[in-house]
């Protein structure tokens, strides 16, 4: 460490100001912008530092706000509270800014042509005068619209990041207004900044209520009372909560945002008015109600009754020799059943609607494939789907038929944002298949079984015990709780390797049981735990092993090891740990950029042109460096992204356990410390345990994994359907 970072860094309480030039991004969350890079100060020191930098790219000159925080494993980092862009004046540092890729689509050779044709005059022609960049040798009028556009967008950025700054909001969230409003977004948060806290739920209302009060605007106003009962409600669903209630909402709104009772009260009879929220009795709580948004409530109801009505309509028999066509198709497949998944397969056979549930090892795979083979040879239309890409990749492989997500399934329109099949235009089947049920959400389940015909039989695979959906609701868990479908449970272990510590450390750890490990000198052991209580060991411990394991095992130490950890943030998250294993896994070979040539990474959103889904992990195979974009090798298809598309894409040397869900890895290494407190949950490390085939290895402190396995309280969820089921149910039996 030089002298000068050595006297600041004895400042840790002080706010300190510092000026420098980025020189090198080391990485940026293409989502929350977190950003760790090298920073050359004005006095030659290169420091490291580490925040929310919206937008900001290398070659840039920062003026810095932070506090001097000394990492375990790095050392000394200025932890960024603030920042301001500072444009350079010259010519040759306007070259180098623009070069070091400061502008989305301009690559080096564009912008030494903009700099030799207007030199120190470049970023004023930019601002003022882009229909002169028409004069730069080997640019058209097209290429210049885009450049200035590309200009444009980012000086807007600039200057958004200005005004959040004096209103106290964090960097963290200017490139989520900025997406949502563009040029607007200034003028859109001066004028009604409440509105950010309905176009965006969730974290709107925070930077609202900031932006707001920096106005100077009344906090006692009822556009404020209503946005904040919103935002207390909307907490609660993406906590997985379908409803909250009604007491702890206004006991919430009073001690968090200061809002008196009777105004929260008048705050959510409005929204109750505009069918925006809606209140029902709780059962067990006469002196309180359950507040739903009116979608989740919908949905619920819409569930309820589809199901309530598809079991009323008789299930069709297969044939009048349905035993005997059962007995050839499984004997083609191979197939010798276990009594479990006899009783399964003949049960749901003579369903309208079955679920069928049970842990790894169970036959689970082996009975969809055994039910889509009798659905197809009785002639039946059958379709398979699964909630992710993953998933429905590996249930096409599985079953030998065609799978698609339900999203793609149901004909999902982003643009609409609605699906295209619903109960005026249904699905064109006999049958459904959809295996990983316990991921789908409240609101997807809605409009599954509401584009199913009533003609058409459904078939629910998945595990309950596995971490329940992203979205608000336990659809899987409260369908069996219910009791209103057949429930078909797979208990004996079916599959030879069964007997192996994987799945039986799985069942052990479903049943609340500590799962019996080998010590670290046992390295051939198939399920392991290597004791690291310090992150920084536990860190060291995961990359050893990244690379000690391929080797071994005979594995592609990228496709085939996957790192699964329980938060994004702090040592042993996934941002750290992605930093720290692309270093050593893939170092940087020329370039300056977030993503290198052979790194593994992860698309973020439903990209429906693109054809890639949410949690789908490749390999960049190029990088042009005249665009910025890049090229993706998702399992052997091409995949190109433009720059402003790579926020879809993040690095997955480690990715969380939710992102997991669907996918299987040869072998699974999960760092599990006392500091992923909030996230210790047995159907977390459930889920975690049975992503592996062939090797587990945990990383961390037993304490965390007795938390882990201890802790169920995942099955709280305060959701209305399982009720709902029961109450449409009679009332069909009834009628």
């Amino acid at each position: 460490m030089n002298g000068r970072q050595s006297d600041l860094s004895r400042e840790s309480d002080a706010s300190l100001p510092i000026r420098g030039r980025v020189a090198h991004i080391t990485y940026q969350h293409p989502e929350t912008h977190f950003t760790v890079a090298r920073l050359k100060t004005e006095d030659g020191a290169k420091i490291t530092i580490a925040g929310h930098l919206p937008g900001v790219r290398s070659g840039e000159t920062l003026h810095l706000r932070g506090r001097w925080k000394n990492h375990p494993r790095f050392g000394a980092q200025l932890e960024v509270e603030g920042f301001e862009v500072l444009l350079p004046a010259a010519a040759e540092g306007i070259r180098t800014y623009l070069n070091a890729g400061a502008l989305a689509g301009l690559g080096p050779k564009t912008a030494d042509r903009l700099v030799a044709c207007f030199g120190a005059e470049t970023l004023t022609i930019l601002d003022h005068s882009p229909e002169r960049l028409k004069e730069v040798p080997g640019i058209g009028a097209k290429r210049a619209a885009a450049i200035a556009e590309a200009w444009s967008a980012h000086s807007q950025l600039r200057r958004l990041i200005r005004f959040l700054q004096t209103c106290g909001v964090s960097p963290l969230h200017t490139g989520t207004v900025h997406r949502l409003y563009g040029a607007e977004a200034e003028a859109q948060l001066r004028e009604d900044p409440y509105q950010l806290a309905e176009d965006l739920p969730g974290d709107g209302f925070p930077v609202a209520d900031a932006i707001a009060r920096h106005l100077g605007l009344d906090t006692g106003s009822s556009r404020r009372q209503t946005a904040a009962v919103c935002h207390l409600v909307t907490r609660a669903n993406a906590e997985g909560h379908v409803w909250c209630s009604r007491w702890r909402l206004l006991e919430a709104a009073s001690r968090r945002f200061g809002i008196a009772a009777d105004d929260a009260e008048a705050a959510l009879a409005h929204l109750t008015a505009a069918g925006r929220l809606i209140e029902e009795p709780i059962a067990d709580a006469p002196d309180d109600t359950a507040v739903y948004p009116a979608d989740l409530h919908t949905a619920e109801g819409c569930i309820a009754r589809r199901l309530a009505a598809l079991r009323t309509v008789p299930a069709p028999a297969l044939s009048e020799d349905s035993g005997r066509i059962a007995e050839q198709v499984l004997a083609a497949l191979s197939i010798v059943p276990s009594a479990d998944q006899l009783m399964a397969l003949q049960g749901s056979l003579g369903q309208r609607a079955a679920i069928v549930t049970g842990g790894p090892g169970t036959g689970k795979t082996t009975l969809i494939r055994a039910y889509a083979a009798l659905m197809r040879t009785a002639g039946r239309r059958t379709l398979l789907a699964a909630p992710t890409g993953r998933a429905a990749r590996h249930l096409a492989d599985v079953s030998g038929m065609p799978s698609a997500t339900i999203h793609r399934l149901l004909g999902y329109d982003p643009r609409e944002d609605r699906f295209l099949h619903h109960a005026g235009n249904p699905l064109d089947t006999d049958a459904l298949i959809v295996d990983e049920a316990s991921m789908i959400d409240t609101v997807l389940m809605a409009s599954l079984v509401e584009a199913l015909p009533m003609s058409a039989t459904l078939l629910l695979v998945g595990d309950a015990r596995q971490l329940p959906s992203v979205g608000p609701g336990n659809v899987l868990a409260d369908l069996i709780d219910a009791d209103c479908l057949p429930v078909y449970t797979l208990t004996d272990i079916f599959r030879q390797a069964a007997a192996g510590p994987i799945v039986i450390n799985a069942h052990r750890i479903r049943r609340g049981q500590l799962p019996e490990t080998a010590t670290e000198e046992g390295e051939e052991a198939e399920f392991r735990f290597i004791e690291a209580e310090d992150p920084a060991v536990a860190v060291a411990a995961v990359l050893r092993l990244c690379l000690d394991l391929p080797p071994q095992l005979g594995l592609d130490p990228l496709r085939d090891v996957q790192v699964l950890t329980p938060m994004h943030r702090g040592e042993v998250g996934t941002v750290h740990l992605n930093q720290v294993l692309q270093q050593a896994l893939n170092p940087m070979r020329g370039g300056k950029g977030r993503f290198h040539p052979g790194d593994k990474v992860m698309h973020l959103k439903n990209n429906y042109p693109k054809a890639v889904f949410n949690g789908d992990i490749g390999a960049v195979v190029g990088l042009d460096a005249e665009s910025g974009g890049l090229q993706v090798d998702f399992d052997g298809r091409l995949v190109v992204y433009e720059q402003a598309e790579l926020d879809q894409l993040a690095l997955a040397y480690a990715i969380t356990v939710h992102k997991s869900q669907g996918g299987e890895y040869p072998a699974v290494i999960l760092p599990l410390l006392t500091q992923h407190y909030p996230m210790l949950q047995r159907n977390l490390l459930y889920t975690a345990v049975t992503r592996a085939r062939r090797r587990v290895v945990i990383v961390g402190s037993r304490k965390a994994l007795a938390i882990a396995v201890a802790n169920d309280r995942p099955t709280q969820r305060l959701t209305g359907l399982r009720e709902r089921l029961m109450a449409a149910f009679r009332a069909t039996a009834d009628s």
